[in-house]
């Protein structure tokens, strides 16, 4: 197994000198004011409230979230990945920000002592259909920047995953697996050591204008809970477009979510694989495909599949919200889109309800794992963003609604932080906190 490193904590220099502050609750008649709110705990959201904290740590800054802990739904809940930044458009954001964050991240583990492992990442091409769009990634991962990507083939590939079945494939040394979830634990402790105070268990419901004009945009979930502040920044992933309504901006991007299921590879097969194992993305459809993931805690996931949940929240087949279910069902985008993928989404409805149809994707290039071998694993939700017209929207999205009043000309929006946002969270927090400088004039 590829070797997991620990090492020496680094403690992070504050212009101020406070003690680490408790997770507080506030009622109506405290209603503190802040110069600077971030609403959402997710990763990108906690990253982005540490970097502003580091930047400005004259300013009082808060940072919110609806539940009883940080990180409690994507950043929680995927496959742990520590991505390269090989598949993305070359010149755009995400590839930018990928390569970047990637560093960044590994430099950041070192420090704090969290734990990872740069275990690799094996694209496999199974067929000969598939060698000319391995070929095309090749490029693209080299245009990106991708350190130390190699071509290999068959032989090489076997040398490297012994079990592993395919005509050609991309090495990626680089790629690692790390708990996001604990990540995004220490950059809310960050935040809290440069004087930021945080709040869970605080649903935002509504922003209006408050006669206060220096704090003047007050936040409130319509119980006890509210703050007013300056300026505000939201990164509510799943919630994204819902919160960017309530300050009157528009309903696109919608996001509409998108259950992954994956299944746990039984301990007594883990040695099968080492890396993480990929196939070949089909460019005719959206997402990348059933793959081989170890992860931090020794256990070995494959998935995910990609079908739509029946609410934001929808971890499994049973939970449901029936008013966001008729508004994601009527929603003009995602009515096209299904129509131009109902083929592939039956099909990853089958691959959720019959096991063996998930297994035979893996099979494809690691024919030694049977159904035999797997159990239902964990499944997170996926936010993704989508335009009226059905398209998939892929890169960053900011939104905010100038000349409209103190609401919207002091709230910044991240409507759109697609995967892989933990891997570039770093790197998109001080994109956030440029942007923050410049629209705010802080």
């Amino acid at each position: 197994m590829a070797h997991l490193l620990k090492v020496r904590t680094f403690s992070i220099n504050c212009s101020r000198n406070h003690n680490l502050l408790n997770t507080r609750r506030y009622n109506h008649s405290s209603q503190p004011c802040y110069d600077f709110v971030i609403v959402g705990g997710g990763i990108v959201g906690s990253a982005s409230a540490r970097e502003l904290a580091l930047r400005h740590p004259g300013l009082k800054i808060a940072l919110i979230e609806k539940e009883n802990k940080f990180a409690y739904h994507q950043s929680g809940n995927n496959s742990g990945v520590i991505h390269a930044g090989i598949y993305y458009k070359p010149g755009s954001l995400k590839a930018k920000l990928c390569v970047k964050g990637l560093n960044l991240a590994y430099k950041y583990f070192d420090e704090k002592g969290i734990k990872y492992s740069k275990c690799g990442k094996l694209i496999v091409a199974s067929d000969k259909m598939e060698v000319p769009r391995l070929l095309d990634l090749y490029d693209r991962g080299m245009q990106n920047g991708v350190k130390d990507l190699k071509l290999m083939d068959a032989k090489e590939m076997k040398e490297l995953e012994p079990y592993v079945k395919g005509l050609q494939g991309i090495w990626s040394p680089h790629t690692g697996i790390v708990d996001w979830g604990l990540v995004t634990q220490y950059y809310v402790k960050d935040f809290e050591k440069c004087g930021g105070k945080s709040y869970l268990n605080f649903e935002v419901k509504r922003f209006f204008e408050g006669e206060n004009s220096e704090y003047p945009v007050v936040i409130s979930d319509n119980k006890e809970n509210t703050v007013k502040a300056k300026y505000v920044l939201t990164c509510c992933g799943l919630h994204s477009d819902t919160v960017a309504i309530l300050t009157g901006c528009p309903e696109e991007p919608k996001i509409i979510p998108f259950r992954g299921e994956y299944l746990y590879l039984l301990p007594r097969k883990k040695n099968l694989a080492k890396a993480n194992i990929y196939p070949v993305p089909d460019p005719r459809f959206p997402f990348l495909g059933v793959h081989i993931t170890p992860r931090i805690d020794g256990r070995v996931i494959l998935g995910p599949n990609a079908i739509l949940a029946f609410c934001k929240e929808g971890y499994r087949w049973r939970d449901y919200n029936m008013k966001e279910l008729k508004d994601i069902l009527s929603f003009s985008g995602f009515q096209k889109m299904a129509f131009k993928y109902a083929g592939f989404g039956l099909k990853e409805m089958s691959r959720s309800i019959f096991i063996p149809l998930q297994v035979k994707q893996i099979q494809k290039y690691i024919q030694e794992i049977t159904s035999a071998d797997v159990e239902s694993g964990p499944a997170g939700v996926r936010a993704q963003a989508m335009g009226k017209d059905g398209t998939l929207i892929e890169d960053f999205v900011f939104d905010s609604k100038p000349g409209s009043g103190a609401i919207g000309s002091r709230v910044l929006h991240c409507r759109n932080a697609p995967s892989p946002g933990a891997t570039s969270s770093l790197a998109i927090a001080q994109m956030i906190a440029d942007r923050i400088k410049k629209e705010f004039k802080l």
